[in-house]
């Protein structure tokens, strides 16, 4: 009988330092990665990627022109995605971020509605706040992503020029006013296709994403379909 001795030292650890579900911080069992087997099974998953007419595209409907766009799950005050989500963007732990994109891509690929992409474009963060937090949570989104579907993860075509104050707290308007003019892209030295998904951690009044498609489209005149991690309810 042959043993894998990573795995035997890494149970012995386990027993002292349990690993936390980072959605309620319980203490994972055997073969549970990530999240426990309970919050898997009550998570708000949606089924966006299997119709056009969901609310992710109905948000954007009127703001950018978008092929298709869809939403990994749903996001409430006081949830398990939203103890996600802060693990995700501030406790450190951006591999969370590409285990859900690997997962959602996964999904995406059994859609009709998301064949033909030629690449997948990450929203960028500025490069103080990429500093300060040592990650871009929607580039590991992004790479779960691409790793599942086999599709080229694009983190070298948007910019972000000016840093935004956080839109936490600010109405609609607001939302949008932040972020106007806020990308550009960059020179490329590879095409970057006729169909990119853009993507994010999450949704809330989708001025970020308009924004970020807006400028993908003048610039390339490139088709944009969208996919992020959370829709904000």
């Amino acid at each position: 009988m042959q043993f894998d001795l990573r795995n035997i030292l890494g149970d012995f650890v386990a027993i002292f330092f349990p690993k936390e579900c980072a959605c309620c911080g319980c203490a994972l069992k055997y073969q549970e990665k990530y999240i426990c087997i309970a919050c898997d099974f009550h998570l708000p998953y949606t089924n966006f990627h299997t119709y056009s007419d969901n609310d992710t595209a109905r948000q954007l409907w009127g703001k950018v022109p978008i092929e298709e766009a869809c939403s990994f799950i749903l996001l409430q005050k006081g949830s398990r995605v939203e103890r996600l989500i802060y693990q995700i963007k501030y406790n450190n732990q951006p591999f969370l971020a590409e285990y859900f994109g690997y997962q959602y891509g996964l999904k995406l690929l059994e859609s009709e509605l998301y064949r033909g992409l030629s690449a997948i474009v990450p929203i960028p963060l500025h490069t103080s706040k990429l500093r300060k937090r040592g990650y871009n949570q929607s580039t590991y989104f992004g790479q779960g992503l691409s790793r599942a579907m086999n599709i080229p993860l694009r983190d070298d075509v948007l910019k972000r020029q000016r840093a935004t104050m956080t839109q936490t707290g600010k109405d609609r308007l607001s939302r949008y006013e932040n972020v106007e003019d806020v990308f550009v892209c960059r020179q490329l030295s590879q095409p970057l296709g006729e169909h990119v998904l853009l993507v994010d951690d999450v949704l809330t009044t989708g001025a970020t994403i308009v924004s970020a498609t807006l400028t993908l489209q003048e610039s390339w005149g490139c088709k944009v379909s969208v996919a992020t991690l959370a829709r904000a309810q």
